[in-house]
């Protein structure tokens, strides 16, 4: 538990009921806010800490610690707080479920310093921790046949490692992995990558990358377009247990 969180809430007489009513969440969100690591999101963390009479540093001193590019930080925010995460990826594993080597190789094109690219990668696994806490979100990746098989430079075990992993992954109750046949010819999917997070106050976000920079899209009609294109990539797709032989044989094919 957040003690410092505990200890202004009750200083203050504030409960998660009255927050939530304060900043306009869920008190189900609110009350998550006095758990270890959970940090309200970008928008609200200010508002709760003037609400509790404290520093925002005081009360979450690891938001200064964050590791995340800051241009990410307010998606990683809604990642935290999401009770559900459907993703579609074109080119590479999904983040949540990368090893850290895969997610070093994705950088490597990069104009980073060694430094950076250390920083990214711990910052990316970090986020996985969501997948492991007592209440993890259900997580639903869609991901392209081509990426399991798609070689980083020469490093045939790097891809073994990875696509074993994702199948260990695929296993945990809170995890649905689905792969769309490589047979499959053109489909919705073609048009790019996009996550879409499910809040507990019933509204949702989503993420959509891109060459330059990625976008966070909460629009109603943009989020519409996004479930309808959602509807037609998952129709494509394997099912999970047909997803998951799969992902174990291209896994013993990466020799």
């Amino acid at each position: 538990m957040n003690r410092a969180v505990i200890e202004a809430m009750t200083q203050s007489g504030e409960t998660a009921e009255s927050l939530a009513s304060r900043v306009g969440v869920d008190p189900k969100t609110a009350a998550r806010w006095a758990s270890h690591g959970r940090i309200p999101q970008t928008r609200h963390r200010a508002q709760v800490a003037m609400a509790l009479g404290r520093d925002v540093l005081e009360l979450w001193p690891e938001a200064l610690r964050r590791r995340e590019p800051v241009w990410f930080r307010r998606w990683a925010d809604i990642e935290r707080e999401a009770i559900a995460l459907r993703g579609f990826e074109l080119a590479w594993i999904p983040g949540l479920l990368q090893t850290e080597a895969y997610a070093r190789a994705t950088l490597a094109g990069e104009a980073l310093t060694e430094e950076e690219v250390d920083q990214l990668t711990k910052a990316r696994i970090g986020r996985q921790s969501v997948l492991h806490r007592a209440r993890p979100p259900l997580l639903v990746a869609v991901i392209d046949e081509a990426v399991l098989r798609r070689p980083v430079r020469g490093r045939p075990e790097l891809m073994r490692e990875q696509c074993a992993h994702l199948a260990e992954c695929a296993e945990l109750p809170t995890v649905q992995v689905h792969v769309v046949p490589a047979d499959t010819g053109m489909y919705a999917g073609l048009g790019g990558p996009f996550i879409v997070a499910d809040l507990d106050d019933g509204t949702r976000v989503a993420h959509v990358d891109g060459q330059v920079r990625a976008q966070i899209i909460d629009q109603r009609q943009d989020i519409a377009t996004l479930e309808q294109r959602w509807a037609r990539i998952v129709g494509e797709a394997l099912p999970r247990a047909q997803s998951l032989d799969l992902i174990r044989k291209v896994a013993a094919a990466w020799t």
